[in-house]
């Protein structure tokens, strides 16, 4: 259902004590709800609710006929409670930075904005940080920093940390400091039936296994806990970024191959194949972050500076300046909102082989549907000696022992292209899944499409989580991400 922007504004007056009562969100606004005085409820055609609920990636989003964005942790609890209640379905929403495609099976439900709850407090003393359920990685690094700590992070600024998070959390820090569910203390969260729980090893341990890795399933995280670890070189890294000509691809993968069996702890790289923008060909895009001495982190990328790339930035920045500065700052503007589809494979080996064949395919691709060159291949090759040093069973999160992480977005202006991406995705998505290393396709639930069955997704972990969500959400009322209760390759399946 639709609403004015004239009932939008009447709903939310605070003259308004209540709406008659066979209103379909006449319980939103009852006065037993005490709701806190800077909580706000919000309809459609209205400015507020458009920031309420506003998606960094347009194509096929959730739609919302209400939006609840809470001032503290027990009105997301209220929220929830007032929605089973009515049987309206509802999505938690921090940064709001997924491309699932599972998400726009919601259809004019009530959103949960989190973006009001963005506390962010360093405890220096205990070495802890703790963030309310909207806070993004870009108001972290500062606290964090200046108390002279590090932590894992992801690599742009605007995503929903806690979101980022529950899916496992993979980045340029993994080698050293392991995946972000691995700093992870403790939650505040909303269950199912509407409690705020306390949720660590030592509450609800099943819960918190499962949280690290499947959260989405479980329920609406309101604050988390992580430990914090010493800066390692003084927070100080070599950045290097580089564009390097089609010409360079394979002697540049060759190069990325040689890490498979030598990569330093302290190392990450992240390579993008993208159009270049004069020419309309395929370029490399890439930058290898070294968290140790400037020296051994040149002696690493002097292979690069013999690709005559096309342009070169080698600096050296502290953990608070990099994602701002990384990639020739693409951090920052990667935010701008977009209009993709996402697809995602996870790899234990490293292929130059495919590598050169997949940027062949979308050379081609640029060249016969120029519309498509906002398309893109991300690869992302992380150390993993923190995250292998952590027990497989020890969270849900499955894939400890991947090297690095694919994820493959398309861009179309018209439905052709759209076709001809889709396609080419599958392929792309084929490559690199046939010299991957797993059996079969295994994506890291982040950068999961929607189309995956819940054993790519979520690998061997599949049983347990599903007995723990017929105990905590029997009625699968946090369906909209990677649905475990949806098996993919096949009908729904009841939990």
């Amino acid at each position: 259902m639709r609403f004015s922007t004239a009932l939008a504004i009447w709903l939310c007056s605070s003259a308004v004590t209540a709406l008659p009562t066979d209103h379909p969100f006449a319980a939103f606004l009852h006065p037993q709800h005490h709701w806190h005085a800077h909580t706000t409820i919000e309809f459609p055609n209205s400015t507020t609710f458009v920031n309420a609920t506003e998606r960094w990636n347009t194509n096929d989003p959730p739609t919302f006929a209400v939006a609840v964005s809470p001032a503290r942790g027990q009105d997301v609890a209220t929220a929830v409670k007032i929605a089973r209640a009515i049987n309206i379905p509802f999505l938690g929403t921090g940064g709001r930075h997924s491309s699932a495609s599972t998400l726009g099976t919601l259809d004019q439900g009530l959103s949960i904005d989190l973006s009001k709850l963005n506390s962010v407090k360093v405890d220096a003393e205990a070495g802890t940080l703790t963030i309310g359920g909207g806070t993004r990685f870009g108001q972290i690094v500062e606290p964090v920093y200046e108390a002279g700590y590090q932590m894992p992070i992801g690599s742009c600024a605007c995503p929903g940390m806690v979101g980022a998070t529950i899916g496992g959390g993979v980045g340029r820090w993994q080698g050293l400091d392991g995946l972000i569910i691995d700093s992870l203390l403790s939650v505040r969260l909303v269950t199912a039936d509407g409690r705020l729980i306390h949720v660590s090893a030592d509450s609800h341990p099943d819960l918190f296994w499962a949280i690290r890795g499947a959260a989405a399933n479980f329920g609406i995280i309101t604050s988390a806990t992580y430990k914090l670890s010493p800066q390692t070189n003084n927070g100080q890294l070599l950045n290097a970024d580089f564009i390097l000509p089609a010409a360079s691809n394979g002697t540049y993968f060759d190069l990325l191959q040689s890490l498979e069996d030598n990569m330093p702890a302290e190392l990450a790289v992240i390579a993008i194949v993208e159009a270049n923008t004069t020419t309309g060909e395929a370029q490399i895009l890439t930058n290898w972050a070294y968290f140790g001495s400037e020296e051994k982190g040149r002696e690493l990328v002097a292979p690069i500076l013999d690709l005559n790339p096309i342009a070169t930035n080698i600096s050296v920045l502290a953990y608070n300046t990099i994602i701002p500065n990384a990639l020739f700052k693409l951090g920052v503007t990667v935010c701008e909102p977009v209009h993709v589809k996402g697809y995602g494979v996870n790899y234990r080996n490293l292929s130059s082989s495919t590598y050169q064949t997949v940027f062949q395919r979308l050379n081609d691709f640029y060249a016969t549907y120029p519309d498509g060159r906002g398309s893109s291949i991300e690869l992302e090759i992380f150390a993993r000696q923190a995250v292998q040093a952590v027990a497989p069973d020890a969270t849900a999160y499955p894939w400890r022992d991947t090297r690095g992480y694919v994820g493959i977005s398309f861009g179309w202006n018209t439905t052709e292209t759209e076709q001809a991406g889709d396609a080419m995705a599958n392929v792309i998505r084929s490559d690199f899944v046939a010299t991957s290393g797993y059996d079969d396709l295994a994506v890291y639930v982040s950068y999961a499409h929607g189309d995956e069955s819940r054993e790519q997704m979520y690998g061997s972990n599949v049983p347990r989580l599903v007995q723990l969500k017929k105990k905590w959400d029997p009625d699968d009322v946090f369906r909209f991400y990677h649905d475990l209760a949806t098996d993919r390759a096949g009908a729904p399946v009841r939990v």
